[in-house]
């Protein structure tokens, strides 16, 4: 018999635009287009990007206005909507629950787990805080031991442990370089094709 099957998703670059880099052309401050597409070290990541809405005195009300005009990726809604007719899917992301609502609210409201930011009165970011180290990995792996057959699709180095702990594990349009480093997952560049895929891989 068959296990039930569980799609385990990254939010930005698979289902939504990248939110910091629509921050960068918004604010046209271009250190904020650097993403975990080229820097692996999330914390580090997280550092510099508070660094610079410091220095820029950018708050969480400048980004969520940039946030809410914002819509999935073209295709995203029906693609998601697809999947919950096979089974269940869940957004696994390193977003942050103050930047997501905007966009989950336009896919349906999807599961989603992710981080929390932690903001003061006047709005400042001051920090933020992961739910836990590596929860990509950590949930596909939850999901397997609850006996779900597992698949997961991601863009970025911080996907590379959920994919590869995943039963089937694919990239979404990733940049260049990560499929040089990370031959084992194969390569999607359409909904269309990751659909195959999970069809295929899922027998859904």
């Amino acid at each position: 018999m068959q296990k039930p099957v569980i799609v385990c998703l990254d939010l930005e670059g698979v289902l939504v635009p990248e939110i910091w880099i629509n921050v960068a052309l918004k604010t046209g401050i271009e250190a904020l287009k650097v993403t975990t597409r080229e820097m692996p070290d999330y914390d580090k990541l997280m550092k510099q990007r508070l660094s610079i809405l410091d220095r820029h005195k950018l708050k969480i009300g400048d980004i969520q206005e940039v946030i809410g005009k914002m819509g999935p990726l073209e295709g995203a809604t029906d693609f998601v909507a697809w999947i919950r007719e096979r089974c269940q899917v869940i957004i696994l992301s390193d977003t942050f629950y103050q930047f997501a609502l905007p966009l989950m609210r336009q896919l349906g409201f999807p599961t989603l787990f992710c981080n929390q930011l932690e903001i003061d009165g006047t709005g400042r970011i001051v920090n933020y805080h992961m739910r836990m180290q590596n929860q990509k990995k950590h949930s596909v792996a939850a999901f397997k031991a609850l006996n779900f057959f597992t698949m997961a699709a991601g863009d970025a180095y911080n996907d590379t442990a959920m994919l590869g702990e995943a039963d089937a594990g694919f990239f979404f349009k990733p940049p260049d370089h990560l499929p040089k480093e990370f031959p084992q997952f194969p390569v999607t560049q359409t909904y269309g094709e990751l659909q195959q895929r999970f069809a295929k891989a899922g027998n859904l």
